[in-house]
């Protein structure tokens, strides 16, 4: 299975303070608005995203068609085609996804210890 992208999605009560203090440790924004609540911050191939307001706990996040750099892939696994393979294991999601859609959409489960997982496909 291809998840793609992975990042840590951080739930920060203050995007600012967080983005001044990731700063500090070598983190520099690739993407985002803060004034709508979110940034993306890179140090070489590590990618945290943060987010006011927008999630209730942080979580792990996977973007299929995505590389690291958050180029898109030319080959790679449809969130839908994870959704089903998912399902069909037995595992339980949190939120789906139109199995007859396509283009961008995500899927989230929980794994057995509570921690969040978001697979959202931006391509």
């Amino acid at each position: 299975m291809k998840l793609g992208a992975f990042s840590i999605s951080l739930a920060v009560k203050e995007i600012e303070a967080s983005r001044a203090f990731y700063a500090h440790l070598g983190f520099e924004q690739a993407g985002g608005d803060a004034g709508q609540g979110w940034l993306i911050l890179r140090n070489g191939t590590t990618t945290i995203g943060l987010f006011q307001g927008m999630f209730e706990a942080n979580l792990m996040t996977f973007n299929p068609g995505w590389d690291a750099a958050a180029q898109p892939l030319e080959d790679f696994e449809d969130v839908r085609a994870i959704q089903a393979r998912l399902q069909a294991a037995g595992l339980a999601l949190t939120q789906e996804t139109d199995p007859d859609g396509t283009g961008p959409a995500h899927i989230a489960l929980t794994d057995p210890d509570g921690n969040a997982i978001l697979i959202d496909q931006h391509v």
